[in-house]
């Protein structure tokens, strides 16, 4: 006698699949950071460590980033580098804001002062 049992009835549906966290910040950096290559360093930093975002100089001699990711990768950005920067600048803040997540794909830019 055939049996009227499924046999896939005994595999267990799958996992679904996670996206992995993503979090994302906007930072204004003071200090000595304009005309030291702060964003050039800032990009490559963040492309190094797979952020997405972008970062600009502000007219007021600050530099602004948006920074997109995994969120231990964005806390070492803003904890361990951000308030060192390149070699010749001298940071006096790092002031932070919430912002919302972008596409990754998106890459890291370097956008025009405002």
């Amino acid at each position: 006698m055939a049996s009227s049992a499924d046999p896939d009835a005994s595999t267990p549906p799958a996992a679904p699949q996670l996206e992995p966290a993503r979090k994302a910040v906007r930072v204004v950096v003071k200090g000595r950071v304009t005309g030291v290559g702060f964003r050039d360093w800032t990009a490559s930093t963040a492309e190094s460590l797979g952020l997405a975002g972008w970062v600009r100089n502000r007219r007021d001699g600050s530099v602004e980033a948006l920074l997109s990711g995994d969120p231990a990768k964005i806390e070492d950005m803003i904890t361990r580098r951000l308030p060192v920067g390149p070699p010749p600048a001298t940071v006096t803040a790092v002031v932070l804001s919430s912002a919302e997540p972008v596409d990754p794909s998106a890459g890291f830019e370097i956008k025009f002062t405002v």
